[in-house]
């Protein structure tokens, strides 16, 4: 599989979400070349402001691995990650991030802020932007679309 493999998996989970009523960003782990971990936005299910897809995929992850540094995974996330987000990356020592859209509001990898490209970290996450970047857009577009 490749990165629109897996991003379309991503979007699956996004859809899911969006089929909740929730903001419609999906997230996949692939450790190895195996999926580890699959999540969506969980915010408005739980009533957690941290139950954002890519903290839970890395919850998931970092449980099914038995460890909390992900150093040989890939977290696949359609929309660019918040600072919260982009700061669990690094936490969790993870090797590469691949995102679909940018976050033009609230980005933290290069679109407002940059969390990953701090010299004083300890830990570099690699990246990888723009994959499936129309169709990841498309579905945030549809679904504020609907809620106006």
């Amino acid at each position: 599989m490749n990165h629109q493999d897996y991003m379309r998996l991503a979007l699956e989970e996004a859809e899911i979400a969006f089929a909740q009523g929730e903001v419609p960003i999906g997230a996949v782990v692939v450790h190895k070349g195996e999926i580890i971990a699959r999540a969506h936005n969980e915010k408005e299910l739980r009533q957690d402001p941290t139950a954002h897809a890519e903290v839970l995929a890395v919850q998931r992850a970092t449980q099914a691995l038995g460890i909390w540094r992900l150093s040989e995974a890939t977290l696949y996330v359609t929309l660019e990650p918040c600072p919260m987000c982009a700061g669990s990356l690094v936490q969790a020592r993870l090797k590469t991030l691949v995102f679909g859209a940018a976050d033009l509001k609230g980005g933290a990898v290069g679109s407002v802020t940059n969390v990953l490209d701090v010299n004083r970290w300890n830990h570099r996450v690699e990246v990888v932007a723009g994959i499936l970047e129309e169709e990841c857009a498309q579905i945030l577009k549809d679904f504020f679309r609907k809620l106006r």
